[in-house]
């Protein structure tokens, strides 16, 4: 019996799984979802956490679309910048970690999420590094031991 894919075709197909497979494929691939997902995030809370003040009840409409439309693009940029850094940072490293060790297991989640929160945490100093690192980690351990137990299922 032929294989239909068998030849160019399966060298190709292979190629492409190497490809997707790659660290590099992975982190942009994790920062443009997380940058998208970031800014529909950052909508959905723009237009529940808009507050009505007396100032822009005065305002007439098209004063009042134009600031909630500057208010939704601030928030969705800002979001969508926050998720796809996170995204890419916890992917690559990730991915990194993996590859390193040649295992595929919780502690790979476990360091990328320490090293993702301690990066960004970072910048408002080590005792808030290490919390991020902490919490991260926790919560990667967490949702990488539920996502097992739903394989079993």
């Amino acid at each position: 019996m032929n294989n239909p894919m068998s030849g160019p075709m399966q060298e190709q197909q292979m190629m492409l799984n190497e490809f997707m497979d790659s660290c590099p494929f992975k982190v942009v691939t994790s920062g443009v979802m997380g940058f998208a997902f970031g800014g529909i995030f950052g909508i959905f809370m723009s237009s529940i956490d808009f507050h009505s003040t007396s100032q822009m009840l005065d305002k007439p409409m098209r004063e009042q679309l134009r600031l909630m439309r500057k208010d939704m693009y601030k928030r969705m940029s800002g979001s969508a910048r926050t998720f796809g850094t996170i995204g890419a940072i916890y992917s690559g490293t990730e991915c990194v970690v993996e590859s390193y060790r040649a295992k595929t297991d919780i502690w790979n989640s476990v360091t990328a999420g320490c090293l993702t929160g301690g990066t960004l945490a970072l910048r408002a100093g080590p005792t808030a590094a290490v919390g991020g690192c902490v919490s991260f980690a926790a919560f990667s351990a967490a949702i990488d031991w539920y996502m097992k137990e739903r394989e079993v299922d």
